[in-house]
């Protein structure tokens, strides 16, 4: 096992807030899923889809906070899963979460160059997106290699602006139109539950992606036990608040009989339009940039869960051993970070070289089973949360089953949207594309056969996974003995 460096713990709660909010995403999802749920979702309900999305996972974060206070805060739900189900089933989950952390990340480098070049040619420079793409990758790299603070900084103030940028645009709208800015139609149970609803909360529930990185940090936290659950509780009630009011204004700008047809014929552009109505044009350039910042920040802290989860496998040995590494000054996994830009790197000029479209082909596709992938590892972490019952761990009975329990049903409600409207989500009938959701129970599986083969031939290997990770600053006698069982 690698030894934790004395100053690794550096991130407060409110860095992990801003790695979580990073990660989701807020000005993207505005642009890119909101339109669509408009159009082809239920309309004018959509943000009470947001508001049901945020209830169901909040009600996951009080079960999984039982799961992060135990396993300490660290190692995702690679370490959920093994503490509430066993090992084989985590060994699955971890590699699940390997494959679902670096498509989403490959399929955000692939947004980040494509959007950027649009931005760029608006105002007259004519890039190609592959260089857009190198350069934000490169500048990805440069951040994941370094200490987690440095990234949590960074992240900050792109959120700042990004989040501000789209207040400042629910203040003009609520300016402008008073309370009819925010129709009480949106709730009302025959706009809210009507037709598409199916497609709205995937959407909704799919915009959440990432919120649950916080485990992933709980090593390099002052203090993991109290701020991985508060982090999650203030990310998923920030990010839910922010999709509802900012969606439920923009169906007040745009009328809730109009917004369907509107969003239909304007898509990606709707929020632009409504940045040049209501700010003005500098509002609307403002807000293309914030567009690709936001990529930008999605994509660094995606890697950054990506090799963090790397790393944590190599510690197991799941991996090369290498990539557990710890850089001496700055504490970071930097071999793990360094493997995953130079995957990243591979596929995107893979696609490029191919001639195949960065949106259409490379983000659709990657991100599309990336999400997939995490989906399933909510809905294994809150299985996992109810599985601690019948090992005697003590929990009152709204955090241990009633909670986790509406978590798990929401999210398996959502995996079975996303599978039903793949092609829906990635935009394409590909024959290729269509089967890629196969390829999350293919890898869940092999892990899974794998766990079982070193229980039975590697003994001494198996009962050391998930088990002697450190959890917090405490001595380290004070590991959860259940960790160490050999289930």
């Amino acid at each position: 096992m690698t030894a934790e460096p004395q100053t690794s713990r550096r991130l407060t709660t409110g860095h992990i807030v801003f790695l979580i909010v990073a990660a989701a995403a807020p000005l993207s999802a505005m642009v890119g899923t909101v339109p669509l749920a408009f159009a082809i979702g239920t309309g004018a309900g959509v943000p009470a889809a947001f508001a049901f999305a945020g209830i169901t996972l909040l009600c996951f974060s009080v079960g999984y906070a039982v799961s992060a206070r135990r396993t300490g805060g660290s190692g995702g739900f690679y370490a959920s899963v093994a503490d509430g189900l066993g090992r084989p089933p985590a060994v699955g989950s971890g590699f699940i979460a390997l494959l679902a952390y670096n498509c989403a990340t490959v399929g955000l480098v692939g947004a980040l160059g494509y959007f950027t070049q649009l931005v760029l040619a608006a105002h007259g420079l004519d890039l190609p997106w592959q260089l857009c793409a190198a350069v934000g990758l490169a500048a990805v790299a440069v951040l994941g290699y370094r200490d987690i603070a440095v990234s949590a900084r960074v992240l900050a103030v792109l959120m700042v602006g990004e989040i501000g940028v789209l207040a400042a645009l629910d203040v003009a709208i609520l300016g402008r139109h008073g309370s009819s800015a925010l129709p009480l139609d949106s709730f009302a149970p025959h706009t809210a539950i009507g037709p598409g609803l199916g497609v709205s909360l995937m959407f909704a529930f799919v915009s959440f992606i990432g919120f649950e990185s916080a485990a992933l940090y709980g090593q390099e936290a002052k203090d993991p036990r109290r701020s991985v659950p508060r982090a999650t509780y203030v990310a998923v009630l920030l990010i839910a608040g922010f999709y509802a009011l900012t969606s439920w204004a923009a169906v007040g700008a745009l009328g809730t009989d109009a917004v369907r047809q509107t969003a239909g014929d304007r898509l990606g552009d709707l929020f632009f339009v409504l940045g040049a109505d209501y700010l003005g044009d500098s509002g609307a350039t403002v807000l293309q940039i914030m567009l690709c910042t936001s990529l930008f920040a999605a994509t660094l802290a995606l890697h950054s869960a990506a090799n963090r989860y790397a790393q944590v496998l190599a510690d197991d040995g799941l991996l090369p051993r290498r990539l557990a590494a710890v850089h001496p000054r700055y504490a970071s996994p930097h071999r793990a970070s360094v493997a995953q830009s130079v995957l990243s790197a591979v596929v995107v000029t893979g696609f490029a070289l191919a001639g195949l479209d960065p949106y259409a082909d490379l983000t659709t596709s990657m991100l599309g089973l990336g999400t997939l992938g995490i989906v399933v590892l909510q809905a294994l972490a809150a299985l996992a949360v109810l599985g601690l019952a019948r090992k005697g761990v003590r929990a009152n009975r709204w955090q241990g089953v009633v909670a986790p329990l509406l978590g798990l049903v929401g999210l398996t409600a959502t995996v079975w949207l996303v599978v039903g409207n793949f092609d829906l989500l990635t935009g394409t009938h590909n024959a290729l594309v269509s089967a890629l959701p196969w390829t999350v129970p293919l890898v869940g599986l092999l892990g899974l056969g794998y766990g079982w083969w070193l229980r039975a031939a590697r003994p001494r290997r198996y009962v050391r996974l998930t088990g002697s990770r450190p959890a917090a600053p405490a001595p380290a006698a004070r590991r959860v003995p259940d960790l160490v069982t050999t289930r």
